[in-house]
């Protein structure tokens, strides 16, 4: 289904979820809900306000809530789960891989989420303990426990025999991970060359043993871009010692793509990832709050700067007028560097050997830039008060921002980082300030050194 027709299903289905449950027919509903995919009435859940996210739910049924809660947010999930029974949450979410289990878990409250630990089987208690035992973006928090593994000297037909009494084989399994005595990873034996090859032959001779395999302590991001450049369904992980601990399937990749991109978009705003869009009132309030108040800081601490120009503002007003400008045009262009640089440092595109050179063209680009705009709007200036002056000023405060402009967004997504510090969290509040205080500071100061 194309994507504008596939939204405006939704829309349509969302719309006459809403008139039942207006019109209080729940049983209309609760039928309706029967015959939806387990991915749409995730849909449908997330895009629904508290009160009737909640009716819904309710409506689901049991049999069905396991396949939903695959599909919806985590933090949504353990919303519905945080007052369960540790029994009941462990039924709902039975058909849960290690990863997402794991990822579910960390959002349940602790005391609920140590409970359930201890009401699994051991077997599963330690699968799931073994992604636990990693941060969540790394290939460890990333990779699924539920792998086939076969030893090199056995034959394929032996392998054949294997794999049919399994009942069922993992999900995107698109080759059988070889393993030592050890359980050391060697190399993988795809199915298509499986399906193929001499059944007499052993696994050895048919396997391929240069297969990279991903370190469990490897950030998610980079394991994306490992994916994205060899076209990989699958991947072995290992521990420091090269023991195989588990896989990563593409399906978590995009996963960690659609997060990485969701993150640098909501970040630039204050806000998490995960931020659910019909959360409550207050839960939104107290998230936001935090960022609110930096920004007041930065403000103030820019509006401090105007304070000290106050005498030269007094006696030419036209000052007051044009300022907006110049901070604006500093701040579009540096949002055009930092935006640029963050997506190039999340690629791996960006780092110390090309830095300089970035540096430097951006340099450039917004001298190139402010001398176009500044003799722009020193034109418009000179003519709207009739103080050529005054154009020259302004045409000179810009060209400085816009330079400033480039060397800030270049430069602070890498010092940002090497602070450990997000840059697509901090990066645009520290760029407005710069250029705002540098646009004031410039233009002002200029005036004052020119009328005094």
């Amino acid at each position: 289904m194309p994507k504008n027709a596939q939204a405006n299903h939704l829309q349509a289905q969302m719309k006459a979820f809403n008139e039942a449950l207006d019109n209080g027919a729940l049983a209309e509903v609760r039928h309706m809900l029967h015959g939806m995919p387990a991915a749409d009435t995730a849909h449908l859940l997330e895009s629904s306000p508290p009160r009737e996210r909640n009716i819904l739910w309710k409506l689901i049924s049991k049999e069905d809530e396991g396949d939903v809660l695959q599909h919806l947010q985590e933090e949504i999930a353990a919303q519905f789960l945080r007052n369960r029974h540790a029994l009941e949450i462990i039924d709902a979410v039975e058909d849960f891989e290690p990863d997402n289990f794991a990822d579910l878990l960390q959002e349940l409250p602790r005391p609920v989420a140590r409970r359930v630990l201890e009401s699994m089987d051991e077997r599963q208690r330690q699968r799931v303990e073994a992604v636990l035992s990693y941060p969540e973006d790394t290939a460890g928090g990333l990779m699924n426990t539920d792998t086939i593994t076969v030893r090199p000297n056995i034959s394929l037909r032996v392998l054949f025999r294997y794999l049919r009494r399994h009942n069922r084989i993992p999900a995107m399994t698109d080759n059988v991970l070889v393993v030592n005595r050890a359980d050391k990873f060697v190399g993988i034996l795809p199915l298509t060359k499986l399906l193929v090859s001499d059944p007499n032959i052993s696994v050895r001779e048919a396997m391929l043993t240069d297969i990279e395999s991903i370190p469990a302590d490897m950030p998610d991001n980079e394991v994306a871009a490992i994916f994205e450049r060899q076209d990989l369904v699958s991947a072995p992980v290992v521990d420091e010692r090269g023991h195989l601990l588990g896989r990563i399937t593409i399906d978590d990749v995009v996963d960690v793509i659609r997060e990485d991109a969701d993150h640098s978009l909501m970040s630039m705003a204050g806000l998490d990832e995960d931020e659910d869009t019909f959360a409550p009132v207050f839960k939104t309030a107290k998230r936001r709050s935090t960022w609110l108040g930096i920004n007041l800081l930065t403000a103030i601490f820019a509006s401090a700067v105007i304070g000290l120009f106050q005498d030269t503002i007094n006696k030419v007003v036209a000052l007051a007028v044009l300022m907006p400008i110049v901070a604006s045009m500093g701040g579009i262009a540096g949002n055009q560097t930092l935006t640029l640089v963050i997506r190039g440092m999340a690629l791996g595109q960006v780092g110390a050997s090309n830095a300089r050179w970035l540096l430097s063209r951006e340099t450039i680009v917004g001298f190139i830039n402010g001398c176009i705009w500044s003799s722009v709007v020193g034109c418009v200036a000179a003519y709207w008060f009739s103080n050529p002056s005054l154009g020259m000023i302004i045409a000179a405060a810009m060209v400085i921002n816009l330079i400033v402009a480039g060397i800030a967004g270049a430069s602070l997504p890498m010092i940002l980082q090497r602070l450990s510090i997000d840059p697509a969290l901090a990066g645009g509040v520290i760029l407005t300030t710069v250029t705002d205080v540098i646009g004031f500071l410039s233009f002002l100061g200029l005036a004052t050194l020119y009328y005094f």
